[in-house]
């Protein structure tokens, strides 16, 4: 005869406010790291070829491109103060628009009583514009320094525009979003791993060692 197997015990019942917690921060960490994702990989990559940009070659390109000012845009050049900030007029920059595929509406200038000149920076590049007051010959300059330039200065928001602006604010929040919900599902699961606190505590002291030792 053999002795009957001791009764199963219950599965120990999960703490409601624990469940609740668990729930709604792997619902916040995996969306946020959706949200984040290409970001981070964005800046991820170009974190190393900044770190390296003297090492990669960049060949820069400049293109020029001229031509006249109408007659009857350049009279009313005319009436445009000598020496202003002022953005060109309207139908000056809709005729840049088309002759010389520029865009210069609303952009401040360096007007002087002999020329007009208009900074053109960009992701990866820089130009201008210049308009002769008298002859009304303009030239548009361009320079070009490849992928990896404009690449790198989407990471920095280097003449990216407003939109790239608050879009890194935004990617910010969500990065933050994703460690901090990280971060506290560690915590919360760090008693089935015992190696979760030492591992933390290396990730802090490494970079801390390193500025404090090698950053003069």
């Amino acid at each position: 005869m053999t002795d009957a197997a001791p009764p199963a015990r219950p599965p120990k019942a999960l703490n409601p406010r624990r469940s609740f917690w668990l729930k709604q921060l792997h619902q916040w960490h995996w969306i946020s790291a959706a949200l984040s994702l290409i970001g981070l990989l964005l800046f991820a990559v170009t974190g190393i070829t900044l770190n390296h940009a003297a090492d990669i070659p960049a060949e820069p390109v400049t293109v020029e491109r001229t031509a006249t000012l109408p007659a009857p845009l350049l009279e009313r050049l005319t009436a445009f103060p000598d020496e202003t900030t002022d953005p060109v007029p309207d139908a000056v920059a809709r005729w840049a628009s088309g002759s010389l595929e520029v865009r210069i509406a609303g952009r401040p200038t360096e007007t002087t009583a002999e020329e007009i000149y208009v900074s053109l920076p960009e992701p990866g590049g820089d130009g201008w514009l210049t308009i002769d007051r008298a002859t009304g010959e303009a030239l548009r300059e361009r320079t070009t320094r490849g992928w990896i330039a404009w690449l790198n200065d989407l990471h920095k928001g280097r003449d990216t525009g407003p939109v790239w602006y608050w879009f890194i604010d935004v990617f910010a929040v969500a990065c933050i979003v994703f460690a901090a919900t990280g971060f506290a599902l560690t915590w919360m699961h760090a008693r089935q791993r015992p190696s979760t606190w030492p591992l933390l505590g290396l990730g802090l002291l490494i970079p801390v060692l390193i500025a404090l030792l090698f950053i003069h």
